[in-house]
C-alpha cells in the first residue's frame, strides 16, 4: 500500500514538472536576432533611422545609430516638460497660473489654440498649457511653455542630469520657419494674421518634392535642437525611475505621456490593443520620431524606446509603419525574456 502511494506521488510530481513552462532564455541571449529584425525594418523608411531600446528592469539594451544626433521636432517638448516641473518644484512656476494667449502667441503648426481663438482672447493655466503641448503637440502652447522654461535652462537641466545628447535651442515657430528657408528673424515675432500674409507673399518656402527634400537635408545637417536616441532613452529612464526632478513629478509626466493623442501609428501602432504607452512624437518634413515607454503585460516590465529619423524619403505612413514594426519586435522579444537576471547596460 505504501509503495503504491509512493508511485502515485512520483507520477504526480512528474506530471507537474512536465506542465511547467520552459525556462526563459537570458534577455541578452539572441539579442543579435532582435537587432537583425530591426535592421531589416529600417530601410523601408528610405532615410537614416536611429534606435535605442532598454528593458528597464533587466537593464538589457540595444542601440543602432544610437549616438547619432537627430532633429527632435516636437519630441523636444519632453525635456521642456521636465524643466517646467523642476521650475514648479523650485517655486519659480505655478501650475495654476493663468496665461493670456494673444495673437502674438499663435504660432505655426498643429494644435487647437488658433481655431479656438477669438477676440478678446483666452487664458489657460500653465498645467493645461503643458497638457496641450504634450497631448496634442500644440505648437503655440509649446512655445509659451518654452518661453517660461527657457531653452538654455532646458539644455542645462539635461546636462545636470548627466544627459549630454539633448540640446534645445529654438521655438516651434523658429524651427518651422528655418525648415522652410524663410527669413526667420523678420517673421518669427509677427502676429498670426500678419504672419499668414507675409508667408503668402513669400515664395521662398519649399516647392514640390525636391524642395521638401532640400529642406529635409538642411534641417538634418543643423546641430541645433537635436538628440541622440540613446540620450532620449536615458531621459525616459530617469523619468521612469523618479530621478527627473522627483517621484511625484515623474509620475505626473508619465501619466501625461500616456494621454498622447498623436502618433497612434508609431510606437503603439502594432502593439496589442490596450497596451499602455507613455510617449511623445515629433514630425517635421523627413523627420519622424517617437520616444516613450511601453508597459509590458503580466509583470514583464517596461521598455524605454526611442526611434528617430532624418532625411526620410518614404511616405509618412511608411515611416510610421517602420517605427511600429521596431516597437513590436522589441515588445515581443522582451515579453518573452523578462524573467531573466539583470545584465549590464550597453549605454
Amino acid at each position: 500500500m505504501r509503495m503504491r502511494s509512493l508511485g502515485a506521488l512520483v507520477v504526480f510530481v512528474l506530471a507537474f514538472v512536465v506542465t511547467l513552462p520552459a525556462r526563459q532564455p537570458s534577455p541578452a541571449a539572441n539579442l543579435d536576432r532582435l537587432r537583425g529584425r530591426i535592421e531589416a525594418a529600417m530601410p523601408s523608411a528610405q532615410g537614416m533611422v536611429g534606435v535605442a531600446i532598454k528593458h528597464l528592469e533587466s537593464n538589457v539594451s540595444l542601440s543602432i545609430n544610437g549616438d547619432e544626433p537627430f532633429p527632435m521636432a516636437s519630441t523636444f517638448k519632453l525635456p521642456v516638460l521636465v524643466e517646467l516641473h523642476a521650475a514648479a518644484k523650485a517655486g519659480a512656476l505655478n501650475w495654476d497660473e493663468r496665461v493670456e494667449i494673444t495673437p502674438m502667441d499663435q504660432h505655426l503648426g498643429s494644435g487647437d489654440i488658433t481655431p479656438l481663438f477669438d477676440p478678446p482672447g483666452l487664458a489657460v493655466s500653465m498645467r493645461n498649457m503643458a497638457n496641450l503641448m504634450m497631448m496634442i503637440s500644440d505648437n503655440s502652447a509649446a512655445d509659451i511653455c518654452l518661453a517660461k522654461a527657457g531653452a538654455a535652462k532646458v539644455t542645462a537641466r539635461m546636462r545636470g542630469m548627466g544627459i549630454d545628447g539633448i540640446r534645445v535651442d529654438r521655438s516651434c515657430q523658429e524651427l518651422i520657419l528655418d525648415y522652410q528657408g524663410r527669413d526667420t528673424a523678420r517673421l518669427k515675432d509677427l502676429a498670426r494674421d500678419d504672419l499668414r500674409e507675409a508667408l503668402r507673399r513669400d515664395a521662398r518656402g519649399p516647392q514640390g518634392v525636391e524642395g521638401r527634400f532640400a529642406a529635409d537635408d538642411r534641417i538634418a545637417a543643423d546641430p541645433r535642437d537635436t538628440a541622440t536616441p540613446n540620450a532620449m532613452v536615458m531621459l525616459l529612464e530617469k523619468i521612469w525611475r523618479g530621478q527627473a526632478v522627483d517621484r511625484a513629478a515623474s509620475d505626473a509626466m508619465l501619466e501625461l505621456l500616456k494621454r498622447c493623442r498623436t502618433g497612434t501609428g508609431r510606437i503603439p501602432g502594432l502593439l496589442p490593443a490596450g497596451t499602455a504607452v507613455a510617449h511623445k512624437t515629433g514630425t517635421l518634413g523627413g523627420v519622424v520620431d517617437d520616444v516613450g515607454i511601453v508597459y509590458l503585460p503580466n509583470g514583464a516590465g517596461h521598455i524605454a524606446i526611442a526611434v528617430m529619423s532624418k532625411r526620410t524619403r518614404a511616405s509618412l505612413g511608411d515611416v510610421e509603419r517602420t517605427i511600429a514594426h521596431i516597437a513590436r519586435y522589441a515588445y515581443d522579444y522582451f515579453l518573452f525574456t523578462a524573467d531573466a537576471p539583470a545584465k549590464p547596460s550597453a549605454f
